[in-house]
This record gives C-alpha cells, sequence and structure tokens, in this order.
C-alpha cells in the first residue's frame, strides 16, 4: 500500500489553498531532484558562524538546504523576478506559505510585514532617482522597484523585482563583517532594510535639489504665456513623482516599528537595537517627503497666482488703451454724422481744433493711467 501512495503522489500534482481558491502548486516535487535550480536564481550560498562556505557545496537551494540541515548555518538564496514555475520548487523546499509566494511572484505589493508560522514575509519598496540634465515635464524622477524578504530560522530568500536594486554589493558588504552575519537571517533583513532607507535618504537630497531648481525658476521669472503653463506642467510632474516616493516610504512605517519595538521569535534581540536606527531614518525620510508634497503645493499655488497676476495686468493694459482709443472714435462718430448744421462745421480752423483736442485728451488720459499704475 505504501508503494501506492508513493506512485499516487509522483503522478498527482499537490494542491494548495491561494486566494483564488485551489490550484496546482508544484508538479511532483522530489527533494532528491534539483527542481529548485532556477534561471532566477542569482546567488545562493551558505553561511556559518558569520562567513561564507565553499560554494562547492551550495551550487543549488536544495543543496543549500541539504548543508545547512546537516552542518548548521542558514541559507541566503537571491532570485530575480522568479516565474511560479520557477518558484515552485523553492517554495515546496522552504515550506513557504502560497500567499506570500503569490505576492512575491506577482509583485506589486504595498511595503508591509506579515508573519506566517515559522516564516516572516516582509515587502520593500525600492526607490532609485532617474538622473536628468534639467527637469521637464516629461522628466522621470524615481523608478520604483520591489524587494520581498523571506525569513526563517535557518534561511533568508530574497525575491527582486525592477532593473534596479541589485543586492550583490549588500551582500559583499556583510560577508565582509563576519561579526554582524553571524547573528543570523535577522541580521540578513536588517542588513536590507538598513540599505532601502538608505536608499530612501539619497534619493530624498536628489529630489530636494529639483524641487530648489522649480522653485528658483518660479520666483525668478514672471510667469508669462507658455513659460507659466510649462512650469505648472513640471511642478506638477515633480508632485506626482514625490507621490509615488511617499506611498513607497509611509506604509513601511508601522513594520519597522514593529521590527524595531516588538519581540519576534525570527528577530533576535541584539540585531532588534539595530532596526531602531532604521525606523528613526524612515521617520526622517517620511518627514521630508510630506515636506516635499507642500512645498510642491505651495509652488504650484504661487506659479498660479503669478499666472494671474500676469493675465491682470495684461487686462489692465488692453482696458487702458481702450479707453484712449474710445476718444478719437467717439469723436470722429459725431463728426461722421450726415448733418448739415454741424458745430464748426464750416470754420477754416475746425479740422486743426478737433485734432487737437483729440490729442490732448488722449495724453491726459495716458499720463493719468500711467500714474495710476494700469500703463
Amino acid at each position: 500500500m505504501s508503494m501506492i501512495r508513493d506512485l499516487r503522489a509522483a503522478v498527482r500534482p499537490s494542491f494548495r489553498k491561494n486566494a483564488r481558491g485551489y490550484r496546482p502548486y508544484d508538479s511532483a516535487y522530489d527533494p532528491g531532484r534539483d527542481t529548485s535550480a532556477s534561471t532566477a536564481v542569482v546567488d545562493c550560498g551558505v553561511y556559518r558562524d558569520g562567513r561564507r562556505v565553499p560554494s562547492e557545496t551550495c551550487r543549488t537551494p536544495h543543496e543549500a538546504m541539504l548543508t545547512v540541515r546537516t552542518e548548521g548555518g542558514f541559507a541566503w538564496i537571491g532570485l530575480y523576478e522568479p516565474t511560479e514555475e520557477e518558484f515552485a520548487g523553492i517554495a515546496a523546499e522552504f515550506g513557504l506559505h502560497p500567499l506570500a509566494v503569490e505576492d512575491a511572484v506577482h509583485a506589486h505589493q504595498r511595503p508591509k510585514l506579515e508573519p506566517y508560522d515559522d516564516t516572516l514575509f516582509t515587502v520593500f519598496k525600492t526607490i532609485h532617482y532617474v538622473d536628468h540634465d534639467r527637469l521637464t515635464e516629461n522628466s522621470e524622477v524615481v523608478e520604483t522597484g520591489e524587494v520581498m524578504c523571506f525569513t526563517g530560522r535557518d534561511f533568508v530568500i530574497t525575491v527582486r523585482h525592477g532593473a534596479k536594486g541589485s543586492l550583490r554589493n549588500l551582500r559583499h558588504r556583510l560577508e565582509d563583517d563576519p561579526e554582524h552575519l553571524a547573528h543570523g537571517p535577522s541580521a540578513v533583513l536588517h542588513a536590507i532594510a538598513d540599505h532601502v532607507v538608505d536608499g530612501y535618504l539619497a534619493v530624498a537630497d536628489s529630489v530636494q535639489d529639483d524641487i530648489d531648481e522649480v522653485e528658483i525658476d518660479v520666483f525668478s521669472e514672471p510667469a508669462k504665456g507658455q513659460k507659466g503653463g510649462q512650469d505648472a506642467q513640471r511642478i506638477y510632474q515633480l508632485k506626482r513623482e514625490v507621490l509615488e516616493f511617499k506611498r513607497a516610504v509611509a506604509p513601511l512605517l508601522r513594520p519597522m516599528q514593529m521590527l524595531s519595538e516588538r519581540p519576534m521569535r525570527l528577530v533576535e534581540p541584539a540585531i532588534q537595537k539595530y532596526f531602531r536606527d532604521v525606523a528613526d531614518h524612515l521617520v526622517r525620510v517620511h518627514e521630508q517627503v510630506v515636506g516635499f508634497d507642500e512645498l510642491l503645493n505651495s509652488i504650484l499655488q504661487a506659479n498660479l497666482a503669478q499666472a494671474t497676476v500676469a493675465q491682470n495686468e495684461d487686462m489692465r493694459k488692453i482696458t487702458s488703451w481702450a479707453a484712449i482709443i474710445a476718444v478719437p472714435t467717439a469723436v470722429c462718430g459725431v463728426y461722421g454724422m450726415n448733418f448739415q448744421y454741424m458745430p464748426e462745421l464750416h470754420w477754416k480752423y475746425g479740422y486743426p481744433l478737433v485734432l487737437g483736442a483729440i490729442v490732448a485728451i488722449c495724453l491726459a488720459i495716458h499720463r493719468t493711467l500711467k500714474k495710476n499704475g494700469w500703463l
């Protein structure tokens, strides 16, 4: 009977429940074969006492876990945009929850921290500044990506989405600090959080420069015609980019507070102290981003006010010249009527007298309007 059950298990797909119901999760997973090897795996290593063991013994996630279970330490698996098929074997190998796996594969998640049995699932949104010579109404200021982190007792699995945000340099820095890495998977989780938040700080400084540039342009040059419209478009584009930045920073406040204050089985107390520093930096970035949003609102309102003032100035000038032109128009209109008995109609000096009166009245009106600031 046991042989029949084993045969059925080998040919029948395993079903697990996700948010949409039941679906085939992993087809005939066999720990003896290398289903966990995937083109999505960018790095795979086992660390013991803070140092990486020789890579020949842990070239795949399956080999890495065998090494961990027999010799101790923890495994760190790095993935880049895996598909469901590529992630299925790894998820079965490490016992990851289907809901978390679905979020990691499909991405586009809010920053969050979710405990699943003996695993912590953390989502970070990475922000990268897009260099540009000058900010325009079509400039892309920030580019977003995602880093998902599965943290267990003896493993860390990072799933990265987006062209930027490689963790290779971070891994090398941690390998150069074995004392910190010896604290285990929670040390890697802290390093990733610190790396992401440090990226926020750098992007905030660059966005501040863009805002300063727009502010100088708005207040140093009059908002006239097309120039004012272009300024408004640039401000609005920058405001949208800041909003994208805010969506990455604000939801992460609660997870960082939980990691820094609430005791967790998978986070060592010695590492939890380091999360407080990350949370403090994140609060500072959040305050900066909120300030950026409010400042851009003020700049946009000032730009619109300048445009309104410029339009009022134009209307005042048009009205002033219309008032001046109304004088000769009225006089000429009167003398253009076909009546025989008009005042001074047959007088020799009537024509130059009327012209002189028109000029005198127009000059008087012009002087009065200019004195009052209308011209």
